[in-house]
């Protein structure tokens, strides 16, 4: 069956009947999917935070190298990575859908178990969402958060004299992809949105400024640099990566500097810390991922160590 044969309104039921199956909504919805808005509940004392992803077949994702549910959890990691980045706990996410006419129902089934996975998982309910036709698939997810008044982290709190330091390892999600686009098998790889490191990160009293690594650790550290007016020297040696990451890289002919430091979508939480904050190992355990130190601020602006590698851009 396609959807031009289900239709709109029968696709969102569809959709209101899985969200209900998954286990609906979480403790911040007042209101979920159904009406014209949902309605999400802040505590006292809080701020919205609030972002919003595209996804577009060809540029973000190739229907043929990846299953719908990959697709689907991947990108709602991706979008719930922005919410990290900022110390947030999720309230809510809202989907909106624009697909062929043609496009079997069961891709979007499936597209959509991988969204609910992720909302299970992540603790970020599926509150609502829109629906549309076009020529090819793509998806807006626009997630909302909640962070204490005047407390989130932010790109320019970063200082000369910080230690720069990022969780989990880089590369993994780029090798992942240029073995999918030589043949070698589907995306599997699915990041993890660092949610609970953020929160942890953001009670840090030594803390500076944080990004989360969406475009390679290059670009984004620059949003860092720019926002706080300094520069950085990195340690190309220390930077975290996975077992036989370089033979992976050389066995498809790719530079694997290139793609540990701009492949993107790493999803890993890129932050500053004041000189006397705490050790890897200490950071490691209040954060409750891998935490590794690359290099450190700098009043000089610029970046040294990794200059001449760019980061993603889409212009």
């Amino acid at each position: 069956m396609q959807l031009r044969e289900l239709g709109e309104f029968g696709l969102i039921r569809r959709i209101k009947r899985a969200v209900a199956r998954s286990g609906g909504a979480g403790p911040a919805v007042v209101l979920g999917m159904g009406d014209d808005a949902a309605l999400l509940r802040l505590r006292a004392g809080e701020e919205l935070a609030v972002s919003t992803d595209g996804f577009v077949e060809g540029v973000h994702f190739r229907a043929d190298t990846e299953s719908p549910t990959t697709l689907g959890r991947r990108t709602y990691a991706a979008a719930l990575s922005d919410l990290a980045a900022m110390g947030a706990r999720p309230l809510g996410v809202v989907v909106a859908l624009a697909a062929p006419p043609e496009l079997p129902v069961v891709w979007v089934d499936r597209w959509l178990r991988g969204l609910l996975r992720g909302a299970v998982d992540w603790e970020a309910p599926l509150v609502g969402g829109n629906l549309a036709r076009a020529s090819e698939i793509s998806f807006t997810v626009t997630v909302h958060g909640a962070v204490p008044r005047r407390g989130s982290l932010v790109r320019s709190a970063a200082r000369p004299g910080d230690r720069v330091f990022v969780t989990g390892e880089l590369g993994r999600s780029a090798l992942d992809w240029v073995r999918a686009a030589a043949g070698r098998g589907p995306r599997r790889h699915v990041p993890t949105p660092r949610l609970r490191a953020g929160q942890a990160l953001r009670r840090l009293a030594t803390r500076g400024a944080c990004v989360d690594v969406s475009d390679g650790i290059v670009g984004d550290l620059g949003h860092i640099l720019r926002a706080s007016r300094v520069g950085a020297e990195l340690d190309p040696e220390r930077l975290p990566r996975p077992r036989g990451f370089g033979a992976a890289c050389r066995a498809l002919g790719r530079d694997p500097l290139a793609l540990l430091t701009a492949g993107g979508e790493d999803y890993e939480l890129l932050f500053t810390a004041r000189a006397n904050a705490p050790s890897e190992a200490v950071l490691t355990r209040r954060l409750g991922v891998r935490v590794s130190e690359i290099g450190r601020i700098t009043r000089r602006r610029g970046l040294r160590g990794l200059d001449r590698v760019a980061g993603f851009t889409h212009f």
